[in-house]
């Protein structure tokens, strides 16, 4: 691709899904997330803008506001750039039931539109070479709502996919936690609510969290056929939310 404008870089890491034992998976590396304030910023300093970056963060702010408040009314909604709708997942076990919050799931959904589609035209992927997959988060899912390295509801499951991630070791400081972004306290998980604890695979019941976002943090000794001296931590490059 000669003319692509943007590059992303991805690295290898051991696939613990399949039997292969020399197959890698491809996972794209994350520079950074970014809120709605730096994407105006960009905006604004990169030119094009024809709006200051906090006129288009106030105006993106109420945009945002009343596509959830049309969205909570069962209005779907399409940009071009992701198209959005609610779902509820879940049985209805005879014709007369009405939906139940600790039986179903009312969620959100959001997928890519055509206008984001057409710019992977644009778009090629720089692969590094083999990460440093020491202990490494690769997919966290939350029971209760199904969704997928986003969202957290405290006092439920939570699925937390990877590699060498099992908890293992005597070292005080090993275990799940949970860091709060706005007041950087860290939430351990209690053992007792450790429920899976495999090398590809945790299953935890997450804390009374408050509302706000957090990163995922496993710390372990565990390596393959021993343990290591110093404990290791793997955080998970998104981050999650309690609303």
């Amino acid at each position: 691709m000669a003319n692509t404008l943007h590059t992303i870089k991805a690295g290898l890491h051991k696939n613990p899904l399949t039997p292969d034992p020399d197959d890698f998976s491809i996972r794209a590396n994350s520079e950074r997330t970014l809120g709605i304030r730096d994407i105006c910023e960009s905006a604004s300093s990169r030119g094009g803008a024809d709006v200051s970056a906090s006129a288009m963060e106030h105006a993106t702010d109420l945009f945002l506001k009343e596509m959830g408040y049309q969205l909570c009314d069962g209005f779907s909604v399409n940009t071009g750039w992701f198209t959005a709708g609610p779902q509820v997942r879940g049985v209805a076990n005879n014709p007369r039931e009405q939906y139940d919050s600790e039986k179903h799931t009312l969620l959100f959904e959001f997928h890519q539109g055509a206008t984001l589609r057409k710019e992977l035209a644009n778009v090629t992927v720089e692969i590094l070479g083999v990460a440093d997959t020491e202990a490494v988060i690769t997919r966290v899912t939350d029971v209760k709502t199904a969704s997928v390295n986003d969202l957290l509801t405290p006092g439920r499951n939570l699925k937390i996919a990877g590699y060498k991630i099992k908890i293992a070791g005597s070292n005080a400081a090993n275990g799940i936690y949970f860091v709060n972004q706005a007041t950087s306290d860290r939430i351990r998980v209690d053992d007792s609510d450790v429920v899976t604890n495999n090398p590809s695979e945790l299953i935890v019941v997450i804390p009374d969290l408050a509302s706000g976002t957090y990163l995922l943090e496993v710390t372990t000794q565990y390596a393959v056929g021993s343990l290591l001296k110093e404990p290791r931590t793997a955080m998970f490059d998104k981050t999650l939310t309690v609303e």
